[in-house]
């Protein structure tokens, strides 16, 4: 038998989404197959430094975040460019694990976002997930929505608003999108600083929260109806699963309900729905995945009004991966369970990486 493919998990992050993101790691470490692959972990704390660590220190208590010191007698470590996959040991001078490969576990900005893809893209490994482009576009919903609407994909009403902009007015808003409105961090997932506003009270509260998290930010019409998921796996020719429902018991699928309320959704796993929606969800998603110029792997998320509309709100280019996460539930109803997800994924890193290095870096006449 040949060596084990070495995966990093990159982890943690300089994100409100830290949290979430310990969780999705600790399943995939769980998932490889130690016949197979070595994992390294790799965390990074909430300062943005990265960290060796032992799987212990990391991911034990994991929902008690103030007990988890991820700079704590480690190695620090770092990737520089044309690395190849070498983690140098800041503390120490010395070099860390040559890594063949990386998981990016990481959720909201500074790991979504296109940064951390850029670095791996400098340090020459190949990575899990969307490029520089797909990670960007698909985390910001300002540029997400607009690349959508001009793709010709069906979307709600919006309005977009940076830092240091006067704010429209509620009557103004109200007339633009209807009631009730929702204020949302443009950057951001995992429902951080999201607020549901119904009335002029509650918008300048809703705008300070949301600007808390990001400079720019998203106001939202209200579109009622069944919130339904559809995850896509692939590069060139990707595939959706079966689509799946969320019904929350909160007035909307919040942080709390995702994440901290063991009943604050009931997911249903595939949907309840006809054949033809079915479809249609399925085609929408895949020409989401590839209008936002996306790989590997994203789960899209959508609306179905009572008239069979389907509308899409958003995609995920990292989703969450932990046990109670929509991506490999979807996938997993769908035929593929969890660990030959996990193969499939980081095959698609390597893939990607092989057409990557066949491309001429030089140009003479």
């Amino acid at each position: 038998m040949g060596a084990k493919i070495r995966v990093g998990i990159l982890f943690g992050g300089k994100s409100a989404e830290h949290e979430v993101s310990l969780q999705s790691a600790m399943n995939v470490f769980d998932a490889l197959d130690r016949g197979k692959y070595e994992p390294v972990l790799i965390g990074i704390d909430k300062t943005g430094r990265w960290f060796l660590n032992d799987r212990a220190r990391f991911l034990f208590n994991v929902s008690d975040p103030e007990r988890i010191a991820l700079n704590t007698a480690n190695d620090s470590v770092a990737l520089t460019p044309e690395s190849g996959g070498v983690l140098s040991n800041l503390t120490g001078g010395r070099e860390g694990p040559v890594l063949d490969v990386v998981f990016p576990i990481l959720h909201g900005p500074f790991g979504e976002d296109g940064t951390v893809q850029g670095l791996l893209k400098l340090a020459d490994i190949p990575f899990v997930g969307a490029g520089v482009l797909g990670s960007a576009a698909g985390m910001d919903k300002d540029v997400m929505k607009r690349l959508l609407r001009d793709a010709g994909i069906p979307i709600g009403r919006f309005r977009a608003l940076k830092a240091g902009s006067p704010l429209p007015s509620f009557t103004e808003l109200r007339a633009e999108l209807g009631l009730p409105l929702f204020v949302k961090p443009a950057n951001m997932g995992s429902s951080v600083g999201i607020n549901k506003v119904g009335g002029e009270d509650e918008l300048a509260a809703a705008v300070r929260d949301a600007f808390e998290y990001d400079r720019k930010i998203i106001i939202e019409e209200f579109i009622p109806g069944r919130e339904l998921e559809c995850s896509v796996l692939g590069n060139e020719n990707p595939i959706a699963s079966l689509p799946g429902e969320v019904a929350s018991s909160h007035e909307f699928y919040s942080y709390d309900a995702k994440y901290l309320d063991e009943k604050g959704a009931v997911l249903t796993i595939p949907a309840d729905i006809p054949d033809d929606k079915v479809k249609e969800i399925q085609a929408l998603a895949v020409k989401t995945f590839q209008a936002l110029e996306c790989e590997g792997l994203s789960r899209v998320d959508f609306f179905m009004k009572g008239s069979g509309d389907i509308l899409v709100n958003e995609i995920n280019t990292m989703p969450g991966f932990t046990k109670i996460s929509m991506y490999p539930k979807l996938w997993e109803a769908s035929g593929v369970p969890y660990p030959v997800l996990i193969d499939r994924l980081i095959d698609l890193a390597f893939d990607r990486y092989r057409q990557e290095k066949r491309l001429r870096t030089s140009f003479s006449l």
